[in-house]
């Protein structure tokens, strides 16, 4: 990640964060303030009355900002840029400026594409008070000018399918600089030679009950550090394929209700079983259409946080098929662990965590056992993968992919912990030579 820029509504304290963070990571982050307020100030401009003269004092700026951001870049630090020209044209078209409307679309394909936004979210009310309570009444703006605001900058930002991060800004400062600081992937002493990587896509496959569900919890309880710099995940954004499944399953529910008949499934005891094998790669598209607007192409190597993509699948072809469907967008970002466990063992906890659920009410689900024989009974990972770890071939890219064996099972965090390390370190090694080649 270089290049990230921080919004939100007047008085959210952007500019208090992120000097806090230059201050604290002097080694790692740049802040570049507001354009527009610094030309605001400089030039003694009314922000409401002369927005002519600051459409114009905003493009004779914008040379010498693009020259500095390049050379901070090229430098190794991650920018963090207070606002953007974005957030500006959503204000103008609220204030009706049409001097900046006719503008900006002169200038918008050569502005910079940031690898992502970060919004600090307030209620607009609490923006009001903020902004009171700061003192600066030349900067204020009123309530309903906000709530037009946010609706054209939300407008943009679906326009352009940007990567926009949102962090809860109304609650104590230092739950804000926390989240804010491990959404950047920032682990304070770091030495300013230390390379900061995580996956950008880790696809995390097995068979029902293989222990993923376990990997996640395990990752999304250690610290943003310890997980950065052990396991080399930022972040996690989950995207898994059961809850589409299930929502199926229900819809066939529905239909079934309505018409007596269902279109993937059928009842199976108290679960399901799927009738109909085009449903995998029904998944996969879906898999497809939620992660490719996350991976812009100009944030190679540079995302804000880990995508965990989460699906199992069984037969012949089963990951060789389910791989090929992937979007080669995804694939140019990704890494592929496998969590193997054999068949029995993989139905003996399917079985064991369907009791615990009956028991906690934690999980309500299990694969039945002729779904399990039928669906899951033949793995051609071995197959595929005939190394702990290597690289597999997928529409001309080479997938980085890595092994993790499972068994026994274990709740010991210090056996899991090595388990997991023990895969992902030589298989980041893999996906760092891929997209970071020194």
């Amino acid at each position: 990640m270089r290049h990230v820029v921080v919004e939100g509504l007047p008085a959210v304290g952007k500019s208090e964060l992120l000097d806090l963070l230059a201050r604290y990571y002097p080694h790692r982050v740049r802040v570049l303030p507001e354009l527009v307020k610094t030309l605001v100030e400089s030039n003694a401009i009314d922000l409401f009355q002369e927005r002519d003269r600051l459409t114009q004092a905003i493009l004779e700026a914008l040379p010498e900002r693009q020259r500095h951001l390049e050379s901070l870049l090229r430098q190794g630090f991650l920018c963090l840029e207070e606002s953007h020209l974005g957030v500006h044209l959503a204000y103008a078209n609220a204030l009706d400026d049409r001097s900046f409307l006719e503008a900006y679309a002169s200038i918008q394909d050569a502005l910079p594409r940031p690898d992502a936004y970060v919004r600090m979210e307030i209620p607009v009310s609490e923006s009001i008070d903020r902004q009171r309570a700061r003192g600066t009444a030349q900067f204020d703006i009123d309530a309903p000018t906000l709530r037009q605001m946010l609706t054209h900058l939300d407008r943009w930002h679906a326009t352009r399918a940007t990567t926009l991060c949102r962090v809860d800004a109304d609650r104590p400062p230092q739950d804000v600089v926390a989240e804010l600081a491990d959404l950047l992937s920032l682990s304070y002493g770091r030495a300013p030679d230390e390379p900061t990587s995580t996956f950008d896509v880790l696809l995390l496959l097995g068979r029902p009950a293989s222990g993923k569900s376990e990997f996640i919890d395990f990752m999304t309880q250690c610290s943003a550090a310890e997980r950065a710099a052990r396991f080399h995940l930022g972040p996690l954004r989950i995207l898994d394929d059961f809850p589409l499944l299930w929502e199926l399953f229900e819809q066939d529910d529905v239909w079934e209700s309505v018409r007596h008949e269902r279109r993937w499934s059928k009842r199976c005891a108290e679960n399901y079983a799927v009738t109909d094998d085009s449903i995998w790669g029904y998944l996969m598209e879906q898999i497809n259409r939620r992660a490719t607007p996350l991976l812009t192409p100009h944030s190679m190597g540079a995302l804000p946080f880990t995508l965990l993509i989460e699906f199992s699948r069984g037969g012949a072809t089963a990951y060789q098929g389910a791989l090929r469907r992937l979007s080669p967008a995804i694939l140019q970002r990704a890494a592929a662990l496998y969590v193997s466990v054999s068949f029995e063992e993989s139905w003996r906890r399917n079985v064991a965590r369907y009791d615990q659920a009956q028991r906690s009410g934690i999980l309500t689900h299990s694969v039945p056992r002729e779904e399990m024989e039928r669906t899951y009974g033949q793995d051609d990972w071995g197959t595929l993968a005939h190394e702990p770890s290597g690289t597999l071939p997928v529409h001309g890219i080479d997938l980085p992919y890595a092994t993790l064996k499972n068994e026994p099972e274990s709740t010991d965090p210090s056996v899991l912990s090595h388990r997991y390390q023990s895969a992902l370190t030589p298989l980041h090694s893999l996906w760092r030579r891929r997209f970071h080649p020194r």
